[in-house]
């Protein structure tokens, strides 16, 4: 069963894109939610990780702050 994947992301972050990208690569489907153009979400993400930095990546609830790609392949099982 595939997971929940959320990515709270800027257009301006060159980790969010890798991140982005790493998912995409490895056929992962994810929600990309832009914070700086929904406030709801960017509070959503600071209220999830503690934090206001991108990306923080939600895998069924699981929150990973910046792109730890061995933390994503671990929680993915890829």
């Amino acid at each position: 069963m595939a997971k929940s994947v959320k990515v709270y992301s800027t257009t301006t972050c060159p980790y969010c894109v890798s991140a982005k990208n790493f998912l995409k690569s490895n056929n992962v489907e994810f929600q990309d939610i832009d914070v700086l153009a929904d406030q709801e979400a960017a509070q959503e993400m600071v209220q999830k990780s503690g934090q206001m930095g991108v990306p923080v990546i939600d895998i069924d609830g699981q929150i990973i702050v910046g792109f730890d790609q061995a933390r994503i392949k671990s929680l993915l099982g890829i």
